[in-house]
């Protein structure tokens, strides 16, 4: 059997990044920069208040509480050509810039305003305030020439707002993928349609195409493919000449009918593979036309682990993702975590949460057979428990999650 590193180690290098495109900063949410991005502006453009208040020289109100004359108001988005003198201030909202004459702000909570004294409207400041004070410099945040994201970053919400404060209107990013996702099977029924003996209902392809499209790829749904070689060679060479990356589900194990590895076997580059683990020991990797190929097996389950442990890390490292497995974190086993040594990791599937002793603690969420789906459904992690007897109550286990944001 192959050790399970020595197989991902041989995806993960069969499917190197996509090669970049260049595209607007709105639509490069959720993908990853291939190239580094360098500011042109400045950021903030001009001096601003940080506050509601009162631009003021911060001498005259060294000795507070005074009275000034408000010689002018500035709305955000206005600005004021009147340069302040001494015994004046400018009513500022925030964001607003920073009057001529001005060098500080005394916020509108520390003022009284005071009406019209003399044919001028006066305020009473109360508090002192130092140089500089609410006032955000001018490029405090960026100035031109400042790297701001390097290549690999993901261009998350903030990132792309960062974007538009400096007008950054194109980036280079590693494109998203377009992936095909398939079962095969003559027994799989997807349509609600009564089951004929010996079928059943079609479930792994709906799991796989959500988690693809949890990946951040473009989905494109096969269906179910049935078991003539003619019929799957067709739909797998159109999906090879229109996607970046196909998926298929079942006909991959060792006593499966040949009709899958028939006609990769003979079409595309393919590495059948009986891999050290349980579930999801057979797994195909390979290439049509340069296209890469997961044949995932048939029980759900097995599809599941399959798909996580081998296929996602392929298809994050294609976006040019540099972290490509989920989050491990070490927890402790609230219950044993049994099983019998076979030469395999096995990777349990369990709930997990946080005690109040700030650990994550585990428990297996019940049947753990390849094929019992609905079992697994609810677990949020997989416990990686090695070849042995399995883990004792208390125990220590490595997990792997099964949600969060890669």
């Amino acid at each position: 059997m192959t050790p399970l590193e020595d197989a991902q180690a041989f995806v993960l290098g069969s499917c190197p990044p996509l090669a970049p495109i260049e595209i607007g900063f709105r639509d490069a949410v959720g993908l990853v920069l291939a190239e580094p991005v360098v500011s042109t502006e400045q950021v903030p453009p001009f001096a601003n208040t940080a506050v509601d208040g009162y631009a003021v020289r911060a001498a005259d109100v060294a000795q507070a509480p005074v009275e000034l004359v408000v010689a002018d108001e500035i709305a955000a988005g206005a600005a004021s050509d009147h340069e302040l003198q001494t015994g004046e201030c400018i009513r500022i909202m925030t964001g607003a810039p920073i009057p001529p004459g001005a060098d500080a702000v005394v916020m509108v909570e520390d003022s009284e305003r005071l009406g019209d004294v003399g044919g001028h409207e006066h305020v009473r400041l109360s508090r002192t305030v130092p140089v500089g004070a609410a006032v955000r410099a001018a490029g405090e945040d960026v100035e031109p020439g400042d790297e701001l994201f390097v290549a690999g970053t993901v261009v998350a919400p903030p990132v792309a707002a960062v974007l538009a404060s400096v007008n950054a209107a194109t980036v280079v990013v590693h494109p998203r993928l377009k992936v095909a996702v398939m079962s095969t099977g003559d027994e799989l029924v997807d349509d609600g349609a009564p089951l004929a003996p010996g079928q059943i209902r079609e479930s792994n392809k709906t799991m796989l195409a959500a988690l693809v499209a949890e990946v951040g790829c473009d989905v494109v749904d096969l269906g179910v493919v049935p078991d003539d070689e003619a019929t799957f060679e067709r739909v797998i060479r159109e999906a090879a000449t229109t996607c970046d990356a196909i998926v298929s589900s079942g006909g991959v194990s060792m006593g499966d009918y040949d009709v899958v590895k028939a006609v990769l076997g003979r079409i595309a580059d393919m590495t059948w593979m009986q891999i050290a683990i349980k579930p999801a020991k057979p797994f195909a990797f390979g290439r049509l036309d340069d296209v890469p190929i997961f044949g995932l097996p048939g029980n759900p389950v097995s599809s599941l682990v399959s798909f996580e442990l081998l296929a996602r890390p392929a298809l994050r490292r294609m976006m040019g993702h540099r972290e490509l497995t989920r989050p491990s974190v070490v927890a402790i086993a609230d219950e044993p975590l049994q099983r019998r040594a076979d030469g395999k990791v096995q990777f349990m599937r369990v709930r997990a949460e946080f005690g109040d002793d700030g650990r994550l603690h585990v428990r297996p969420v019940g049947a753990q057979g390849s094929h019992q789906l609905a079992a697994t459904a609810l677990a949020d992690a997989l416990a990686v428990v090695p070849d042995g007897d399995g883990i004792a109550e208390g125990g220590e286990v490595a997990t792997l999650a099964l949600r969060g944001d890669r």
